[in-house]
């Protein structure tokens, strides 16, 4: 009998399976051979634990050995596929296909996405080839259909840039004095890039006098003001670029950061009861550390916004573990940060009504951006204002007070005098048509469909000497918590626009090796897939060439193969996943000073990497792409003029 503890030792007594081991396996070349002993010092198999095993264990023979930590890899699993069978009655066959890659590759993860897909996760082409080739033909033998690759990108913002395409000092007197087409096809192409993500703040005539007030006030203060759909709330919001080093501890301790979320939420749900659990004395510690590595990055960036900004942090995310952050600002609400946990676990956590709301509402920002619905990385969102108009905020309690609250109601009553005895007819029989026989007058209806779901107009007798009946017309926007919960995620889609938007990368670390004949080849392979060269070395006493690169794993489909035949097989590259790099190109710009008229021309058809990208995704998303299909239609001529 063998001891299996759990993967995670926390200095009680671990979890431990027992496990009977039955056969021993040698491993001779391909084959297995069975043995009744082996040595120590020699690598053998076990059987029977799949069962007991997923990737990785520590087996032992006594329980006083700690489980081992998980094996570390180099290369993180960043393209994925869908795969399904071409027999839709192979399903189960796939299944079980998939569990078997899932215990044998120790790489490559797999999920099963909202949509029901079954995706894999590779670290680069060859293996995610090599894991297609074992299912086919090793653990689920059955024929299979594979999705394009998918690549994943990044949405952020920058600094705003000091100089433009054409390496010219921005300033106000290079701008043209002509107002030209392409300024306005730029801010359209940003509205139109966030328009399908609009629909839950449309239905209130007031949204639209919103998104006018915040084209005005963002470029003078940098808040972006915007109101709930009921105008009985205002939010401010900022956003501003992280600092790089503070966005890459977010990266590396997500683990962490999903750990105190989850200890954040349980102490929530149980503030009421005595048997609240700690934080791991490792995990704390690992807090503290990474607290005070973000208070060093923020106070290295000399970034005055970034003042004290540790200690006012809401929220990370997406999904509480990601590398974007929501700073409170709000004068007046002494919010506890999230760094409150380990630091006084019996505090009480004095929040606002609807605190959860803006913090549900910056989670779905940061989820999708308003580029092309990628995931946010390295932006720092701040609340600066939050508004209740009519009453003042109160602290959020177990029991529900917006049932109760008259100021937040979730509907609207507009009344309107009625004038002639017609009208009162009118909306009498219009009533008594809805409730006796609603399908005879669809083809007669005067009213917008989608304004009859959301209103309802009714007829009200008037009360003694309060003048005329009036026309009731209520309008329902839904619960409060809600609509302050779609209006700060549209807030920061729009403070999110306000600033230079860029799109980021996943990119490969490219080394090669080669000779010195093949070396100009190699170059023009790299350049043409946006490869950057970072060094090239020559190892003494030899005639090869190390050459170390960047690539952007969206160009590196094909690229292994194309190398080694331009250059004749004297080069084989080794990619592996690194970082996130922006691509230093707006997705948006058109040419707007002189200068950029020269260079570019009017059109500017001069390839945009970051635009190409942006197009790629939306497509795939099946969201609106705004391009040409035909530009200069000229008349089909035939050889015959008869024709």
């Amino acid at each position: 009998e063998l001891n299996i503890p759990a993967d995670t030792y926390t200095g009680d007594i671990p979890h431990v399976t027992v496990v009977t081991v039955d056969d021993l396996y040698v491993f001779m070349g391909r084959e297995l051979e069975a043995v009744e002993n082996i040595p120590a010092g020699n690598v053998l198999g076990i059987g029977g634990l799949e069962d007991y095993v997923l990737k990785s264990a520590t087996i032992s023979s006594t329980l006083n050995c700690p489980p081992f930590t998980e094996m570390q890899f180099e290369a993180a699993p960043i393209v994925r596929v869908a795969i399904e069978p071409k027999n839709t009655g192979d399903m189960s066959k796939l299944v079980h296909g998939l569990r078997l890659l899932n215990q044998a590759d120790p790489c490559v993860e797999l999920l099963v996405q909202e949509t029901g897909e079954h995706v894999i996760i590779a670290a680069g082409e060859v293996h995610l080839q090599r894991c297609i080739d074992d299912i086919t033909k090793l653990y689920a033998k059955i024929e299979v259909n594979v999705s394009p690759p998918i690549v994943p990108f990044r949405e952020t913002i920058v600094i705003p840039p000091t100089i433009d395409m054409v390496n010219e000092v921005i300033e106000e007197t290079n701008q043209p004095s002509r107002d030209t087409s392409k300024q306005n096809i730029n801010r359209s192409n940003k509205q139109e890039a966030s328009e399908s993500n609009k629909q839950d703040m449309t239905g209130s005539s007031k949204q639209d006098d919103t998104e006018a007030d915040t084209e005005k006030e963002g470029p003078t203060n940098g808040i972006t003001e915007v109101k709930t759909a009921n105008g009985r709330c205002t939010i401010g919001i900022r956003a501003a670029p992280l600092p790089e080093a503070a966005t890459k501890l977010l990266l590396n301790n997500a683990q962490l950061l999903k750990t105190l979320a989850m200890h954040i939420k349980t102490t929530e749900n149980e503030s009421k009861s005595d048997n609240q659990k700690s934080l791991n004395i490792d995990v704390v510690k690992g807090l503290q550390t990474l607290k005070s590595n973000l208070t060093e990055a923020f106070n290295e960036s000399n970034d005055p916004i970034w003042t004290d900004a540790i200690d006012r942090i809401w929220c990370v995310g997406p999904r509480h573990n990601g590398p974007n952050i929501l700073l409170n600002r709000i004068e007046g609400y002494n919010r506890p940060s999230i760094w409150s946990a380990i630091e006084d676990s019996n505090s009480k956590l004095n929040l606002w009504e609807y605190d959860n709301s803006i913090a549900s509402g910056f989670q779905l920002a940061t989820l999708s951006g308003p580029i092309c619905e990628e995931p946010m990385m390295g932006v720092g969102f701040i609340i600066e204002k939050w508004e209740l108009h009519g009453r003042k905020h109160k602290l959020s309690t177990n029991e529900g007070t917006e049932k109760d609250d008259d100021e937040l109601k979730s509907q609207d009553i507009i009344e309107t005098p009625i004038n002639t005895t017609d009208d009162k007819q009118d909306i009498e029989d219009d009533n008594t048509e809805s409730d006796t026989d609603s399908d005879d007058h669809t083809n007669n209806e005067e009213i917008n469909e989608t304004t009859k779901k959301l209103s309802k107009i009714t007829f009200v007798e008037p009360r003694s000497d309060e003048g005329p009946p009036v026309r009731q017309k209520v309008l329902a926007h839904g619960p409060f918590s809600g609509q302050l919960m779609s209006c700060v995620k549209y807030g920061c889609r729009k403070a999110f626009q306000s600033q230079p938007q860029r799109l980021m990368a996943a990119m490969y670390a490219c080394e090669i090796q080669c000779t010195a004949e093949v070396l100009g080849k190699m170059y023009g392979v790299l350049g043409k897939r946006n490869g950057r060269i970072l060094s090239d070395d020559m190892k003494e006493g030899t005639q090869m060439f190390n050459v170390e690169a960047v690539l952007p794993i969206i160009e590196s489909f094909g690229f292994a193969e194309e190398i080694r035949k331009k250059t004749s097989g004297l080069a084989s590259p080794q990619l592996k996943f690194t970082h996130w790099e922006v691509v230093d190109v707006d997705p948006y710009w058109v040419p707007t000073t002189d200068e950029e008229y020269i260079h570019f021309g009017e059109k500017a058809d001069s390839a945009n990497q970051a635009e190409k990208y942006m197009n790629q995704v939306r497509k795939r998303k099946g969201l609106k792409v705004q391009e040409k299909i035909v530009e200069h239609a000229e008349k089909q001529r035939t050889l015959k003029k008869n024709k």
